[in-house]
């Protein structure tokens, strides 16, 4: 096996050599027992790089043979400080031998002290907690609506919601109704009532649907990125545009932020590149510190105040376990100025994808530690992953031919220097 590769790639230079024999290693037997176990007891929805990790620590991530990897997924931008960082594992444990879940049906000592604390440190005036993002963005849809039937007086069922197109926000059924994704919506109608999709990064064109019937549109809800989409960076300006047009027509700005949120792009929020302060914004992914399911909506009360008890909950909103995850999670972004770090390592990693090969990138693109490459047409960007994988970083493809670049925000240069050496030797040697 690895003597036909070597003869394969013999055009390589020497430099190269040791990247190709690694193309031999295949995967033990331990591992593909496990990818085995999954493919015959699991639902086959999702397509993982063929490695089985069992440890993480910081930047790494180790498989079940013990081989470690640059962690440059980040379970989407989960993980934004870093694996089992200690002071979110010591909440954590130091809840756990408390309580950790009560429902809403009764107070904790612990949910007020973390809306306070959230409220305080993001400027709203009231915050629900939810689990997952996707339930934290339907939240903020409930709340548009209903305030667009209480406050703005829409006639009753003709509420509608803005949204562009690209977006994504999760896999629900309402999720998939505001999608232009086949793959996410094809063969799971009929869809949610009241959704528009218009073009991203075109200010013009949500004018031009506010002009025509501004009345009865609750939210506009956008991505200041978009990540799953292939990390699209909209013109500078566009979210201050959208945000102009939006308080002009009496229209609700939804900032979904799961993904761009606390340090990923170099900032608190993506939106504070352009001081956009959203009417209702969507947090999630690393509030949960890498450890916990907790998404959270913050607006302000004559937002949030239309929906009252009955209306709208969760089991797991709000539990004390979530709660103090996120609050110590929240504070190691702060404490450790994670969103400095992220801008700065987001630099250096702009600045050594400048000598990949134009045969093969088409472009890198991003913010912070928000990145993707582009792959030109006639090159398998699945194939550059498992290149990536086999030489120690974990990198995934998504809309095809990007590859997303999102490492935990602790990383430090002598890291980020190692992990782009070995994205630029892979790609190198690809050509």
């Amino acid at each position: 096996m690895q003597l036909s590769l070597l003869r394969t790639f013999s055009h390589l230079s020497a430099g190269c050599i040791y990247l190709v024999q690694k193309r031999g290693v295949m995967s033990s037997a331990k591992s593909q027992s496990i990818f085995d176990l999954e493919a015959k007891h699991g639902a086959h929805n999702y397509k993982p790089l063929p490695v089985a990790l069992e440890h993480g620590e910081g930047i790494f991530v180790w498989d079940v043979d013990g081989r470690r990897y640059f962690d440059f997924l980040s379970a989407y931008s989960a993980v934004n400080q870093g694996h089992r960082h200690p002071k979110i594992i010591e909440a954590l444990k130091k809840q756990a031998d408390r309580l950790t879940l009560c429902s809403r049906a009764t107070y904790s000592n612990v949910l007020g002290e973390y809306e306070k604390f959230m409220t305080n440190l993001f400027g709203y005036d009231k915050l629900l907690p939810m689990n997952s993002g996707v339930e934290g963005c339907e939240s903020a849809l409930k709340l548009a609506r209903r305030w667009a039937y209480d406050v703005k007086r829409v006639p009753d069922n003709k509420a509608e919601v803005i949204f562009v197109e690209g977006n994504f926000w999760g896999r629900s059924l309402a999720a998939v109704s505001s999608s232009t994704d086949q793959e996410c919506y094809g063969g799971f109608g009929p869809f949610m009532p009241g959704f528009k999709v218009i073009p991203y990064d075109d200010p013009g064109a949500l004018e031009q649907v506010l002009n025509t019937n501004g009345n009865n549109v609750a939210a506009f809800m956008v991505e200041p990125i978009q990540g799953e989409a292939g990390v699209r960076v909209p013109k500078d300006g566009y979210l201050r545009k959208v945000a102009e047009i939006c308080q002009k027509y009496n229209v609700l700005l939804i900032v979904d932020e799961v993904q761009t949120g606390l340090g990923r792009t170099g900032k608190r929020l993506c939106s504070d590149y352009e001081n956009v302060r959203p009417d209702i914004l969507i947090l999630g992914k690393a509030l949960s510190g890498g450890c916990y399911p907790i998404s959270a909506v913050l607006c302000d009360d004559s937002i949030m105040l239309n929906i009252k008890p009955g209306q709208h909950g969760s089991t797991f909103g709000g539990n004390p376990l979530a709660c103090r995850i996120a609050m110590a999670a929240v504070r190691v972004v702060e404490e450790e100025h994670l969103a400095s770090n992220a801008f700065k390592m987001g630099q250096l990693f702009h600045q050594q994808m400048h000598s990949l090969p134009s045969a093969i990138v088409k472009a890198v693109r991003g913010k912070g530690l928000l990145n993707a490459i582009e792959i030109n047409n006639g090159y398998d960007a699945w194939e550059l992953c498992i290149r990536l994988l086999e030489n120690g970083l974990l990198a995934k493809t998504t809309h095809g031919n990007k590859i997303r670049f999102a490492p935990p925000l602790v990383i430090d240069e002598s890291q980020m220097l190692e992990a782009c050496s070995v994205i630029k030797h892979v790609f190198q040697c690809f050509t």
